[in-house]
């Protein structure tokens, strides 16, 4: 069928339900819900059969939803209504919630269910809990709805004819109902305030005595201090008091700046806070905020690093590098590198590199820094001639951290996961992390052109198919984990191992000898250099809008096929 996502961005659902349904032989074009007649041309061109909505922030117009058939994602149980029905869930302490797939009408989040799905809730961001357990609920359910709407005898269940509905309308969730009293709260209920309000719109808070919005908090089991204080500082976060204890604060957002993290954006406050490092690299058992973390089982050694958003700043890949270099060291046969839970890595950070402009910075300069820093990083990933080295995606991955995983000997994906292995959509960025070496020789030339100029989302089951990652694992968290470390220990127990080490070692030198890794690095960084430095202001461009989360003004035309010239109506 042709099927129009109608949406608010391009989020990791939208290209989770646009991959999968591309996958099942659908015709899919993707329009950003702009206005009213910006979705009512759409419509024109396109002329779908089926139109979803993955993500929307206000109604579909009647004279759409009134004409053809139109499936509306709402990240809540059957009967739940309202904007903000994951923050209550969350708030609430909900053990189970859900996703449901309904036809718009005139009612918001009140027409006919064509598919739902649920699943157990867990202490969590709701950012998280968005990316995994709503996402693969209503991966599910979309899927299954548009089965059924194929089949043109499936009958759609109204509301009103359902013996019982847990589900309820509910307001949109204000500042108010988030307030946080740090003389009162215990840390449970910060953590899980926050959590619900985790990538928008945070808590409206203070720290230092100004106001600002937090996200990303973490709890603490041993330091303590006076409630409210901000008592400690450790890289990046802030860790501010409780009555029972103390809450790791990551990233604020102050009034008329970005998102940062929370010892940059109040960084002339935090240098009088007492720092309070962790020794070394080894995983801490008790709840703390710890990003980088080192554990061992057997011959397997686990090198997680746990970055918001998967965004990488210059300090951060230094810091991982150095990481990198210490376990390298460890008598392990074999070396996983595991990233975070929602994301392992995005490349570049964004938004730190923007901050740089807001200073006596440079924008430029910083970029400059942060790409040099990841390519030192994948060049000490690449030349590891010892172990054998896997890269675990259990999360999303994207643009330089797609290369970054590349890097390894092996990339292994979890069946969630997506992955965007290009750079151009940021102002036509080239990229660096040795992808001109890495990716071509994994998937061949034409195609590894063709990954770079069509922008498109992979599956990871796609990007086993093409060759970009070696095994596509179990789609829930913790049994890709559980299988990541089975694997690892049967890699580590071959007998093989010594012959693959050594065949690895060869193989290297066989490509230096050919082209050296340095010319690679330096072929890329002289385009990155003309993006960061050049005439053409179109990367800067890109970024401010992009961290600012500036609205859109058009969809871009790799997304909207039915808006390409040569685009013929069926």
């Amino acid at each position: 069928m042709r099927i129009l996502l109608l949406t608010h961005a391009f989020n990791s659902l939208t290209q989770r339900l646009g991959a999968e349904l591309q996958q099942r032989g659908h015709e899919v074009s993707i329009e950003f819900d702009i206005a009213d007649s910006v979705a009512e041309e759409a419509v024109m061109l396109f002329r779908p059969e089926l139109i979803v909505a993955p993500y929307l922030r206000r109604a579909i117009p009647e004279s759409i939803w009134s004409r053809h058939v139109c499936l509306i994602v709402h990240p809540g149980i059957v009967g739940d209504r309202g904007p903000s029905a994951l923050d209550w869930a969350i708030q609430d302490s909900e053990t189970e919630w859900g996703v449901t797939v309904l036809q718009a009408e005139c009612e918001m989040d009140a027409g006919p269910v064509w598919a739902s799905a649920t699943f157990p809730m867990r202490s969590a961001k709701k950012s998280s809990l968005y990316r995994n357990e709503v996402t693969q609920a209503a991966t599910s359910a979309v899927l299954q709805a548009v089965q059924r709407f194929e089949s043109g005898s499936f009958q759609p269940t109204t509301l009103a004819s359902l013996p019982e509905v847990r589900g309820r309308l509910r307001p949109l969730m204000k500042q108010d109902d988030r307030h946080l009293d740090w003389t009162r709260d215990h840390t449970e209920t910060i953590v899980r305030k926050v959590h619900a309000a985790d990538g928008f719109p945070g808590v409206a808070d203070s720290l230092f005595g100004e106001p600002c919005h937090l996200f990303d908090v973490w709890p603490e089991a041993t330091l303590r201090g006076t409630p409210g204080a901000v008592i400690a500082r450790r890289e990046t976060a802030l860790l501010r008091a409780t009555v029972d204890g103390a809450v790791w604060i990551g990233h604020v957002k102050r009034p008329g700046s970005i998102k940062l993290p929370a010892s940059l954006a109040f960084a002339a406050q935090a240098q009088a806070v007492p720092l309070v490092p962790l020794s070394g690299w080894w995983r801490v058992d008790m709840p703390t905020w710890q990003d980088i973390a080192y554990a061992e089982a057997g011959a397997v050694g686990f090198l997680h690093f746990e970055f918001y958003n998967g965004a990488m700043s210059t300090a951060q890949c230094q810091r991982l590098r150095e990481a990198l270099v210490w376990a390298k060291q460890r008598p392990m046969r074999v070396l996983v590198l595991m990233g975070g839970a929602d994301f392992w890595s995005n490349g570049i950070h964004l938004n730190v590199i923007e901050a740089a402009s807001l200073g006596d910075g440079s924008a430029a300069d910083e970029s400059w820094a942060n790409i040099n820093a990841m390519n030192d990083l994948a060049l000490e990933l690449i030349n590891s001639p010892d172990q054998l080295t896997v890269a675990a995606l259990g999360g999303n991955t994207g643009a330089g951290g797609c290369f970054l995983a590349r890097a390894a000997d092996e990339v292994w994906a979890r069946e969630a996961v997506i992955l965007n292995p290009h750079y151009k959509n940021m102002g036509n960025l080239y990229g660096s992390e040795y992808w001109t070496y890495l990716l071509p020789r994994r998937v061949g030339l034409e195609a590894a052109q063709a990954i770079m100029r069509d922008r498109q989302p992979l599956t990871a089951q796609r990007a086993l198919q093409i060759g970009f990652t070696d095994a596509c694992l179990s789609g829930e968290l913790e049994s890709f984990r559980a299988e990541v470390a089975t694997r690892a220990a049967a890699l580590a127990a071959a007998p093989e191992l010594a012959d693959k080490l050594t065949a690895k070692r060869e193989m290297r030198a066989c490509d230096e000898a050919t082209k050296p890794l340095s010319a690679y690095r330096e072929e890329e960084l002289t385009h990155m250099r003309r993006n960061f430095y050049g005439f053409d202001p179109s990367y800067h461009l890109a970024r401010h809008h992009f961290v600012r989360k500036s609205l859109v003004s058009w969809t871009p035309r790799h997304l909207a096929r039915h808006r390409d010239l040569g685009w013929i109506t069926p």
